[in-house]
């Protein structure tokens, strides 16, 4: 298709549906191996024979590279072409899968799931960017909306799908049902989405600062998994303390460079800093949660993987159904109550968890232990996840919406990271707790608390600092989400930055920010404004 038809597509017409099929499949990929991976967990571990370090490694090392590149993963679109991107993207994915599904051991499968993570980086922005760079401006906050909505309910279904392969085919699939996703989406991209950059993008990329920051969380995170198998060790130590230090590089780095990945002038709004503060709070406690959650449903409380993955089902369901009047909730009354109240509620459906135990997989058991924990978790994360994405992009400039969403879904998945390396090692695990019922159970008693306190420390910092952005004098108006309907357990959902970005050479969810993107968006005369 010829880059004229570039920001001229209709929703309504055929190509705009082909448009939207590939770009929900593709962002659909990346989504569902960050969540669906937890509930085969137990049997990835009996089939490979491993250890409780190498399952956090397995969900890690996809959330470590996704986190560490997602940020430069926005731009290599404006400069090289969104449909080439992303046509790597779900090839680089898809062989990435493939990898994991055929892995002879974890060794093998966490290089694969770090390539994955690659790929995810490419796919995740890369979608969005192909929205709103294909649809005439008129269509572009439907396309928006109706990417999200499908987004969301994959994400819904995600555990459920995840827990039927688990128990059927095996925990494998998982992985390789992404192949025959990929090659839908692949020759669809590459006949019926027209090709968009930037023209006059220029500058650096912040490679140095990507890996940096992404070598940073690593040294960080081996040393917080190694730390219950190895003890106060040479290599723990030494890691910890080279982790801090390339984070004060990296610091030091974004700082001084003239095109950084991660601009520090952004957190000169008190309130960013404050909402991304809260956001590693909700999202540390959330990664931490699911984690052991889908693992104590069945090593203790004796669930198949499709029972775990069902019984977690509500939380995501409740998500998809009340996103949008949540958002539209917190729009009318501000965001201080939602963040204040919502993770307060949230922390509750947590310490319901606790109930949980030997037993609670009985049909009655269900209904009075592990129901009201995921239904009160749901209506937390309802309450709080859709005013914080609206007061993270209502705390900058209108144009950097986009930099401010993508630096916040980064710190979302970076807290997470954080959190499965860490709460197994703060809660007493052993290298072969998840094999015992009994320790993995007691454990898990003391880790939900942590989990809930995390929730409660974010919602102390909601009440004493956040405040609704007010409107100054010639704004006429502070950004609001486009992507309303969404299921953030991972991590709050990416936002396309306002202005022109449907007309052609518009933008990727990303612009606003250096690091090769060229002058800031939002201008009318500059190109590629987003």
């Amino acid at each position: 298709m010829p880059d004229a038809e570039t920001g001229a597509i209709r929703v309504a017409s055929p190509t705009g549906r082909w448009v939207i099929l590939t770009t929900v499949l593709g962002s659909s990929m990346a989504m569902l191996d960050s969540t669906v991976i937890n509930v085969a967990l137990p049997r990835i571990g009996k089939d490979l024979g491993t250890d409780l370090a190498a399952l956090q490694w397995t969900v890690n090392a996809y959330m470590l590279t996704l986190a560490g590149l997602i940020l430069l993963g926005g731009s290599l679109g404006d400069r090289y072409g969104r449909r080439r991107v992303f046509a790597v993207g779900v090839v680089w994915f898809a062989a990435a899968s493939v990898l994991c599904g055929i892995a002879p051991n974890a060794a093998v499968l966490i290089a694969a799931r770090a390539l994955q993570g690659i790929g995810g980086a490419l796919l995740t922005p890369g979608s969005l960017a192909l929205i709103q760079a294909s649809f005439h401006p008129d269509d572009r906050a439907r396309a928006v909306g109706l990417w999200s909505g499908f987004g969301g309910v994959g994400a819904a279904i995600g555990p459920f799908v995840g827990g039927w392969l688990v128990d059927g085919p095996g925990w494998r699939w998982v992985f390789l049902l992404n192949v025959p996703v990929a090659a839908v989406c692949l020759p669809v991209a590459l006949r019926h989405v027209p090709e968009s950059r930037a023209p006059e993008a220029h500058g650096r990329f912040d490679v140095l600062g990507a890996v940096l920051g992404a070598l940073a969380l690593a040294l960080v995170t081996y040393a917080l998994i190694e730390a219950p198998g190895r003890g106060a060790s040479g290599v723990v130590i030494g890691s910890a303390v080279g982790g801090i230090v390339l984070g004060a590089v990296f610091v030091q780095v974004e700082r001084r460079r003239k095109d950084p990945m991660l601009p520090p002038s952004v957190f000169a709004s008190r309130q960013f800093t404050v909402v991304n503060i809260i956001t590693l709070c909700v999202y540390a406690a959330l990664g931490g949660y699911f984690f052991l959650s889908a693992i104590q449903l069945q090593v203790v409380a004796g669930y198949s993987a499709l029972g775990a993955g069902t019984a977690l089902l509500p939380t995501t369901v409740l998500m998809l159904l009340f996103s949008a009047s949540a958002g539209e909730l917190g729009q009318r009354i501000g965001p201080r109550i939602p963040l204040t109240v919502g993770p307060l509620i949230a922390a509750a459906g947590m310490l319901l968890m606790l109930r949980v135990g030997p037993g609670s997989s009985t049909a009655s058991a269900y209904f009075s232990d592990v129901l009201p924990a995921v239904g009160v978790l749901g209506v937390g994360l309802v309450t709080v996840v859709a005013p914080l994405t609206a007061t993270v992009l209502a705390s900058v400039d209108t144009a950097r919406a986009g930099l401010a969403s993508g630096i916040n879904n980064a710190a979302a998945r970076a807290a997470g990271l954080i959190a499965v390396a860490a709460l197994p090692l703060l809660a007493g695990m052993g290298p072969e707790a998840y094999r015992d019922p009994g320790e993995f159970a007691a454990t898990f008693r003391r880790a939900m608390p942590m989990c809930a306190g995390l929730l409660v420390l974010g919602s102390l910092i909601a009440w004493a600092t956040v405040r609704k952005p007010p409107v100054t004098a010639g704004e006429k108006e502070k950004a609001r989400p486009e992507c309303t309907v969404h299921c953030g357990i991972v991590s709050p959902p990416l936002e396309p930055a306002p202005g022109e970005a449907g007309r052609p050479g518009g933008g990727g969810p990303f612009l606003g920010k250096p690091g090769g993107n060229g002058p800031l968006p939002g201008k009318p005369d500059t190109p590629g404004a987003g």
